[in-house]
């Protein structure tokens, strides 16, 4: 492969210790997420009308292989707009391309496409620090040579930009992304939603007719867990555009959560910087799906969220 793999992985969700008795025994609900994709940006004024993005500008016409650009140390850049970034070496912005495929991996910009967007070469790539080697790889190109993958994906760098944190790239075409340092599109975390911050405050007991005790905020709105969270070790599984629609409860004062279990009551520091309430160690939050209190249009959803109980386990009656 070529690939040096130095760097640790560092996980992705922040992970909060509890205390090993005390929540080491759970009703662990498997690992699995599918958190929604980032939104694409609108298209570059230079994208090219055929995705490939070097319909404007292109390099030049000739069909020879362009030079591939050395990957060296990779890193994070943080992005104002995106979030965290893939860079190379030299600190350029690094892409995905939408016409490529990651399973299996394999490159469809050759030609003038490749003049535009310089192929990443795999053989001296190091993985940036505090993200996972193991998804640095390498796929064969049509001229013999080894272009670096992220996740699978293919990368490359974009002739536009002119300097390091450039990214002229980014919605080129509707087909080309800067990459994220896992090897998705880049996309910064949703802000806290307005719901979120509603929501503090409280935490009591309500009685449904079907759900029986289920946990309520200080809205009378329904709380809820997402059964690929883990509670030893602490991690929520909701991120991005999950978090938009299921936002995190906000930390409670114990002196504020009437009828509730506080055993290992705490309090999550999460990847997107919010601080999310815990009840025995499980990340809890509501569902912008409830518009009243008393709703419980969350429960069941997609097999993986339901009302939570006055002591933390999950509710999973219709």
């Amino acid at each position: 492969m070529g690939i040096k793999r130095g760097t640790t992985l560092a996980a992705v969700a922040v992970v909060v210790a509890c205390a090993a008795t005390a929540c080491g025994g759970n009703d662990t609900a498997g690992d699995t997420t599918k958190p929604a994709g980032a939104v694409a940006p609108a298209e570059s004024p230079s994208a090219g009308g055929d995705g490939y993005g070097y319909g404007a500008g292109a390099a030049s016409a000739s069909d020879d292989a362009a030079a591939a650009e050395p990957g060296g140390q990779l890193a994070v850049a943080q992005n104002e707009q995106l979030g965290p970034v893939l860079t190379d070496s030299a600190g350029f912005t690094l892409y995905r391309f939408d016409k490529d495929t990651a399973k299996p991996s394999k490159s469809n910009c050759d030609g003038d496409c490749a003049k535009t967007w310089p192929v990443v070469a795999a053989g001296d790539a190091t993985a940036a620090a505090g993200t996972d080697p193991a998804l640095l790889g390498e796929v064969v190109r049509t001229d013999g040579s080894k272009q670096l993958t992220v996740a699978g994906w293919p990368v490359y760098r974009f002739g536009k930009d002119t300097k390091a944190g450039d990214t002229n790239g980014q919605g080129v075409g509707g087909t080309w992304f800067a990459a994220a340092p896992d090897g998705k599109k880049a996309a910064k975390a949703a802000a806290p939603a307005p719901a979120a911050k509603a929501a503090a405050g409280a935490l009591t007991v309500a009685k449904d007719p079907k759900l029986g005790d289920h946990i309520v905020d200080g809205n009378g709105m329904s709380v809820y867990r997402f059964k690929p969270d883990t509670a030893w070790p602490m991690v929520s599984k909701c991120e991005g555009d999950c978090v938009a629609k299921w936002p995190v409860v906000p930390p409670v004062a114990r002196a504020d959560a009437k009828g509730i279990i506080e055993k290992n009551y705490l309090v999550l520091d999460r990847p997107d910087g919010q601080k999310q309430q815990t009840v025995n160690c499980w990340p809890v939050y509501t569902f912008t799906g409830d518009k009243k209190a008393g709703d419980v249009n969350g429960q069941g959803v997609g097999g993986t969220w339901y009302a939570v109980a006055p002591d933390g386990k999950l509710i999973t009656v219709q």
